[in-house]
């Protein structure tokens, strides 16, 4: 793994062991789990919130507004988007040269060992327009976890919404923006999953709304000896988290600020970017960078799996 330089000592050692004891690149992918069998490997640590239960939908229970348009879009995305699958192939640079849907999934489920640490994470990230007011942002790598397992990331209640697809493995960096004012924790929990149970998580998350209950945020990464040292969990400010239903892998960012302040009231990202809002989080730009960020390493993700360029910006 190539060095890097703007990492502290510490830091680039943890750094570089991400990729340490994974499968050689020609390993064929993970098998989703046989049912009845326990999803594994989300076993959590202890709560961080005040945690309210995850139920079905009941008879009873009348969904906002908000949540019953973002259930009629799904439904209409997954069946124009199961039509077109049908009949279509994802096409990449090449007109020659084109993937299924089902090669671009099974793709993207190898991605954790079969690139580098630079191709999931890059070192510095552009985000043109990805700012308040359409301005343009600019993040710097400052950490990157060791690869491993999905236990004690995830707070308990989150560990369980996302144990129906299980957990083969997770990767994560830390980002900071260009003024060393806010850090960013960017996440790819790869799953076990075959595309039936990635598309019913995805439809679950967004019928109960589940991206934007702040007893659902993911934890953050912080390193010793970097501007994310004191990232922790009192200090998480916005978020974001998707469950892609063409790859199997859920993508999260959360982020905060870079001065280790508790935020006592974290806002969505969905909800943090929208005009008018007044918490800590929209009016510091957090959910632009929590969703910005989390748009670019998906972006690449999607595109890698694919057979397209990269696609940052």
């Amino acid at each position: 793994m190539p060095p890097r330089p703007e990492l502290p000592p510490e830091a680039a050692a943890e750094g570089r062991r991400l990729h340490e004891g994974g499968a050689a690149p020609g390993r064929p992918p993970l098998p989703p789990l046989p049912p009845g069998r326990p999803a594994g490997s989300f076993e959590s640590g202890p709560p961080t919130a005040q945690l309210r239960p995850i139920q079905d939908e009941s008879p009873h229970h009348r969904p906002a507004p908000r949540t019953v348009a973002a259930a009629a879009c799904l439904v209409l995305g997954v069946g124009l988007i199961g039509g077109a699958a049908a009949g279509m192939t994802w096409l990449t640079d090449d007109p020659g040269d084109q993937a299924t849907a089902q090669e671009v999934f099974d793709n993207a489920r190898t991605m954790w060992h079969s690139k580098s640490v630079d191709e999931i994470f890059p070192r510095e990230l552009k985000g043109v327009g990805a700012g308040p007011g359409g301005a343009d942002r600019q993040w710097l790598r400052v950490a990157v976890a060791p690869d491993g397992n999905c236990r004690n990331a995830f707070d308990p209640l989150l560990a369980k919404a996302l144990s129906p697809v299980g957990c083969s493995r997770l990767l994560r960096a830390t980002y900071a923006d260009e003024t060393t004012s806010s850090v960013t924790t960017v996440g790819l929990v790869f799953t076990r999953s075959d595309d039936a149970g990635m598309r019913s998580l995805r439809k679950r998350f967004a019928v109960e709304n589940l991206s934007e209950r702040t007893d659902l945020m993911p934890r953050p990464y912080a390193a010793r000896g970097t501007v994310a040292a004191d990232f922790g969990d009192a200090q998480r400010a916005s978020w974001t988290v998707r469950v892609l239903a063409e790859a199997p892998v859920v993508a999260y960012a959360v982020t905060g600020f870079a001065d280790g302040r508790v935020v006592s009231d974290p806002q969505a990202a969905a909800e943090a970017t929208e005009k008018g809002e007044t918490s800590a989080a929209a009016q510091a730009g957090l959910g632009h960078d929590a969703q910005g960020i989390a748009d670019r390493i998906e972006r690449r993700l999607r595109n890698a799996a694919a057979g397209r360029g990269e696609g940052d910006q």
